[in-house]
């Protein structure tokens, strides 16, 4: 599920990248790896446990952007019958991760890999995550390997998981796969992207699944003020993403089936939350009739256009009541599915990135072998769900703040300037504040003042903006 995607480019010692690291300091982020957990990454590089079946001969690419190098996911497309298989490997980081050593123990803490606008804060060292445990192109690597076979309308009719060496043939990006589709020149399995992409799109429509399509916010410098703009995602990009959700909901199923595992769970969004995204429609001018569900809505936004891609940026907000749930022995939870998903759901697909993901490949992989998941695993299992909430809260926080540096430096020259806006929350407890969406820079922020016209349009005038000091604030005019 997505979040808010910020991209600033610019010297290290520029003033928003410069406020940018004053922030991961406050958060007190980590810097870099303690000695002992570099040394046993090292050490891991050189000798994982390789698994003895054999998929190297599998032609597999991974699809990311160009500079990425922490390389989950690589893919093979192949026709079936009348229908699909879907060969998917991912990085088998519990190759290199020994359970319990000081790269268990620093990936618990750390639990996911932070983004920043400027630059990311891994989980694990990089001598693994970007180096011999990613699916770089040309290199062996252990990797658990996903077989799904689709009918010819997308819907999915086996899947199998096991350990397997791979070996992946290109390294692709977005941009050039898009190209090469477009001009009818790709060449299968990557020209089947595109038909089980699609295939698996209207699958989604019709269990009443949504996937958001959140454009990049790209923050540039320019005769020193700063400049925002938005990067629609690529349809190919799009795609991708549904062959994630597939294993994902397949790894899901299994664990279900066998009565042990950990689910990505999202209820379904409350109605003011519904209603606050209604406010920021009208205040972005979309229009958003009563008769049109928030599904449906969804569909039809270009995120080309920047009013609906600042609309797009904010519907990640319905996602934030997403969290893990684990069960066992066949103790099935009340909730079981992600709303957004409509359908059980698991995290898999990132275990680079991510630390839950490790323990849903081994349940899976116990599962099909017909074992019980190994004692490591289990052991886990149950802190699991706190440990990644913990996680999300660290992540939630550096995204919310790095959100108020960004339009701080957005607008730190516009001090006293008046915006036409629109009021889309009041807080009950002091009607004098409340939060207003701009229309231009599309920014949301603080706004205080005697009437807050809730949902209604107004001209506001900006009184503080204070990169990496104070948030952004706007009054009534």
């Amino acid at each position: 599920m997505p979040c808010r995607k910020i991209r600033v480019t610019g010297a290290p010692e520029a003033p928003l990248r410069a406020a940018l690291a004053a922030l991961r300091a406050g958060l007190g982020l980590p810097e870099g790896f303690p000695p002992e957990v570099r040394a046993e990454a090292e050490r891991a590089a050189k000798a994982p446990a390789l698994p003895s079946y054999d998929a190297t001969g599998i032609p597999f690419f991974t699809l990311d952007p160009p500079a990425s190098l922490d390389l989950d996911q690589a893919a093979h497309l192949s026709r079936r019958g009348t229908g699909y298989r879907i060969r998917y490997a991912i990085a088998d980081v519990a190759a290199f991760v020994a359970p319990g050593g000081a790269l268990d123990a620093e990936a618990h803490r750390r639990v996911n890999t932070l983004y920043f606008p400027d630059e990311k804060i891994p989980l694990h060292p990089t001598v693994l995550s970007e180096g011999a445990a990613s699916l770089l192109p040309d290199q062996v690597r252990p990797a658990v390997l996903w077989t799904i076979d689709l009918d010819a309308d997308g819907r999915t009719v086996a899947a199998d998981v096991r350990r397997a060496l791979a070996r992946s043939r290109a390294k692709l990006d977005y941009a050039r796969v898009q190209r090469e589709i477009d001009a009818g020149r790709a060449e299968e399995p990557v020209a089947l992207l595109k038909e089980i992409g699609e295939a698996r799109e209207r699958q989604e429509t019709e269990r009443g699944g949504i996937s958001l399509h959140v454009p990049e916010q790209e923050i540039t410098q320019q005769d020193h003020t700063y400049v925002l703009g938005y990067r629609a995602p690529l349809p190919a990009e799009r795609w991708n993403a549904q062959l994630s959700l597939l294993a994902g909901m397949a790894a899901a199923d299994l664990m279900l089936a066998h009565g042990t595992g950990v689910l990505r769970t999202l209820p379904a969004a409350p109605d003011g939350a519904v209603a606050r995204l209604r406010h920021t429609a009208t205040a972005l001018r979309i229009d958003w009739p009563h008769h049109v569900s928030y599904a449906a809505l969804i569909r039809v936004l270009d995120p080309r256009d920047t009013r609906h891609a600042a609309f797009l940026q904010e519907c990640t907000t319905l996602l934030r009541g997403a969290g893990y749930t684990v069960f066992r022995d066949g103790d099935l939870p009340a909730i079981t599915t992600h709303a957004a998903v409509a359908a059980p759901y698991t995290h898999c697909t990132a275990p680079l990135r991510r630390l839950a993901d490790r323990y849903a490949s081994e349940i899976c992989l116990a599962a099909v072998a017909g074992q019980d998941p190994p004692d490591w695993a289990l052991a886990a299992l149950d802190a699991l769900p706190r440990r990644m909430a913990d996680g999300s809260r660290i992540a939630g926080t550096a995204e919310r703040e790095c959100v108020d540096v960004v339009e701080a430096a957005l607008l730190k020259d516009r001090i006293g300037d008046v915006f036409d806006g629109c009021v889309v929350d009041v807080d009950e407890h002091r009607p004098t504040e409340g939060t207003v969406q701009v229309d231009s820079p599309a920014v949301i922020g603080r706004i205080e003042g005697d009437r807050l016209p809730l949902g209604e349009r107004l001209r506001v005038r900006l009184v503080r903006a204070e990169p990496g000091t104070a948030k952004i604030l706007f009054t009534a005019v």
